[in-house]
């Protein structure tokens, strides 16, 4: 009787899940996308294809107003202004979110200014600030304040709103009073709206801060921008704006830093 084995089994490496392959750092290709912005600008600067400066006339530039001083002051004095607007804006906009997003009279009551004021840019409002507030730094806070506020205020609400019905009913039902239910269950399924909503705002902050030095401002990027327009100093406006876009970004870091490790307990792609 002849016996029949089994054919051995060669021993086989497992195969590595779908989800394990290894992914390329996002910093590599924020680097690349840097060097080719850098590239394509400088192309077009060299091919006339633009009246522009090139990198090198502007790094040159940048060198001059560090080496005297004026770029810094004009960069910290821009950056006290959307700073302090920023704050600002942003103290005020969230508690009047939540006062409209959990409270139905006080949104029937807000609601409408909000919506009405969202749709007016800042900007428009200059005249009418400088007419009332005069030319000092008031004006140029409040108009900041404005911008960053608008942004904040409907992300609040939103995330109010936007707070799962399930989660409150079951807090409820375990016995949670409505401060236990807000405090534990609403202001934290809200976060990730307000940290948008605050990098919207910041944004804006930024983009606002230009205008607003237009109003009697002695110093500041935006400043720096408008009176380098006055003599066609091209170099000089594209130093300003490379500075805010930096100086943007690195705040946006820092609020995505601080939006990662609040919303820790957030699924994230």
């Amino acid at each position: 009787m002849t016996v029949v084995t089994a054919p051995e089994k060669t021993p086989t490496t497992p195969e590595a899940p779908r989800g394990a392959r290894r992914t390329v750092h996002p910093l590599v290709f924020n680097l690349i996308a840097l060097v080719l912005g850098v590239t394509i600008w400088a192309l077009t600067a060299a091919a006339g294809l633009a009246d522009i400066p090139g990198p090198l006339s502007v790094s040159s530039r940048a060198r001059e107003l560090l080496a005297d001083g004026t770029l810094t002051q004009d960069a910290l004095a821009s950056l006290q202004r959307v700073l302090l607007g920023f704050a600002l804006g942003t103290l005020v906009a969230v508690p009047v979110g939540f006062l409209m997003g959990w409270y139905p009279v006080a949104r029937g009551l807000l609601e409408p200014y909000v919506q009405f004021f969202r749709t007016i840019p800042p900007l428009a409002l200059i005249p009418l600030v400088i007419v009332l507030m005069g030319i000092g730094e008031t004006p140029k806070i409040f108009v900041i304040f404005l911008a960053a506020f608008m942004s904040c205020v409907v992300a609040a609400f939103q995330g109010v709103t936007g707070v799962d019905r399930t989660l409150i009913d079951a807090a409820r039902v375990l016995g949670a009073s409505d401060r236990t239910v807000f405090l534990k269950v609403v202001i934290p399924a809200s976060t990730p709206f307000i940290l948008v909503g605050m990098r919207i705002g910041l944004g804006a902050a930024w983009a606002t801060v230009v205008a607003a030095e237009m109003i009697g401002a002695q110093k500041g990027l935006g400043f720096e921008m408008v009176h380098a327009q006055t003599y066609y100093d091209v170099p000089t406006i594209f130093v300003g704006l490379i500075s805010i876009g930096v100086i943007g970004l690195v705040m946006d870091r820092l609020l995505l830093v601080a939006e990662r490790r609040l919303t820790a307990w957030q699924e994230r792609r």
